[in-house]
Parts: structure tokens; C-alpha cells; sequence
């Protein structure tokens, strides 16, 4: 082999938010030329990911694919402080680089392709990339990669619910749900929310703000709801309630708006 030949190369795949018909060309193609499809299982309550994976695996894999299923590490999620929670997505992202390390070296022959199915778009709110800079980094197995963006849940968000993400002279903010209080005291425009565990928006529901909340977005299961935040703030909290009871787990993004949603 030429050393171009003996390098292992891996793509990241941005397969949407659930819907098969969120792939894009570029992931449909990418999907077609890849050799390995590594797939971080994350127990048997989230066994649903899995097989929509799988499924668009079925329609658009070559036949000769191969799929290498691993545990994807367990995370501390108790830890609310801003140090407490950074350290802990560190721990993390090592033991799953780790992980990942091993797949690459054991399960990928070089010169052949593998690929990590990530949800949404590999560049927002996943870790697929850093824990491949980790691995780069120590230098033990050597491999190129490239990225195929996908349709984030905020995009697939703002299309349900038929409104645009951005309004004229106003800014858009993104935000994990833990910093949404300093969020609103220090901006101007509209909020897009993500991974709010504690349903933050509740305290937001007697200024005037209206919410556009998804769950499941693009899955069989997905939940929609908007309005006025004061009207829907407990009917979200409820539906939100009794989906993570049915499923034993939930993700969910909101965006809110101050006032009615004109421009």
C-alpha cells in the first residue's frame, strides 16, 4: 500500500434529529462509502436511537458494511457549578475517547473507511470531535477525518413550529438550559434553549415571553407546543413530565421569544 492507502479515515456523519428524511446527499453518500459504522450505545432506555440508526443504516448503507457497538462511558450529570460541571464533561470525554480509540485501532483496517452517526449536527452540543482531537492528539493510532454537518434539533425546531430563528436587528442566543437566567439578563433577542433538565423557562412566565418548545424532534414521538409562555408553561411541564416517565428519557429544545412573534 501507498501511505495514503494505510491511513485509517473516519467521517462524522450529521444524520438530523431523528427524521430519516432530515439525511442530507452529502450523508446519504457518506454512508454509502463507509466501510465500519461505530455506534456508542446508551442503554437499553435509549435502545430507540439505536434502531433509527440502524434503519437508515438498512436504506443506505453499501452491503458489505459492518456496524461495531460499544457502552458509551457513564457521565456525572449531579454536578450544577460551572468548575464542577466542566470537570465532569472532561472525565467524560477522556473515557470516551478512550473508547473510541480502541474501535478506531481494533475494528478499522487502515485504508478503510468508519464513521460515528452523530445526532443534529456534529458541531453543536456533541462531543464527537473533541474526543477525535483527544485521540489525534496522543498520537497512538493516526487516521484523517472530515465532518458532514446535519440539520440540528434548532433548525428542525424552528421549521415545525413555522417560524424563523432570527428577527430583523436582533440577535440569536444559544444556550444550555443552566445558563439561561444570566442568559436573559443579558440579551437582547431571541434564546434558543438546549438541555434545560430543570425546565428553567417556568420562571420566565409572567414577562410577555412566548415559548416554542419540541421533544423528539423529527422522531414517531415528537411533542409540540407554543404560545404565550403563561398559558403553556405548566402544560409543557406536564407533557415534558409524562414523556420522560414513558420513554425514561427526554430531549427537548425551546426557543423563546420576547412578545408575539412579529418582527
Amino acid at each position: 500500500m501507498t501511505p495514503a492507502e494505510e491511513i485509517r479515515h473516519i467521517t462524522v456523519i450529521g444524520i438530523g434529529s431523528g427524521d430519516p428524511d432530515h439525511l442530507t446527499l452529502g450523508a446519504v453518500e457518506a454512508i454509502a462509502r463507509t466501510d465500519v459504522f461505530f455506534i456508542l450505545e446508551k442503554g437499553p432506555e435509549k435502545s430507540s436511537l439505536t434502531r433509527l440508526r440502524r434503519d437508515m443504516l438498512a436504506a443506505h448503507a453499501s452491503g458489505s458494511h459492518r456496524v461495531v457497538e460499544a457502552e458509551d462511558p457513564w457521565r456525572d450529570r449531579s454536578q450544577e457549578e460551572p468548575g464542577g460541571y466542566t470537570d465532569a464533561v472532561h472525565d467524560w470525554r477522556l473515557r470516551r475517547a478512550d473508547v473510541c480509540e480502541r474501535l478506531i485501532r481494533d475494528e478499522l483496517a487502515p485504508g478503510r473507511r468508519g464513521a460515528f452517526l452523530v445526532w443534529g449536527d456534529p458541531s453543536l452540543y456533541d462531543s464527537t470531535l473533541a474526543v477525535l482531537e483527544e485521540i489525534t492528539a496522543r498520537g497512538d493510532v493516526t487516521f484523517s477525518y472530515e465532518v458532514i454537518p446535519g440539520i440540528s434539533s434548532v433548525s428542525a425546531l424552528a421549521a415545525r413550529h413555522r417560524v424563523g430563528l432570527n428577527r430583523v436587528g436582533r440577535q440569536i442566543h444559544i444556550t444550555p438550559g443552566r445558563r439561561l437566567a444570566e442568559t436573559v439578563g443579558n440579551d437582547d433577542g431571541d434564546i434558543v434553549v438546549m438541555l434545560d433538565a430543570h425546565e428553567s423557562f417556568q420562571r420566565f412566565a409572567g414577562d410577555g415571553t412566548w415559548i416554542y418548545w419540541g421533544a423528539y424532534l423529527g422522531t414517531p414521538d415528537e411533542i409540540l407546543i407554543s404560545g404565550p409562555l403563561g398559558e403553556v408553561a405548566e402544560e409543557i411541564r406536564r407533557v415534558r413530565g409524562a414523556a420522560r416517565a414513558a420513554h425514561g428519557w427526554i430531549m427537548d429544545t425551546y426557543l423563546l421569544r420576547p412578545g408575539p412573534d412579529a418582527d
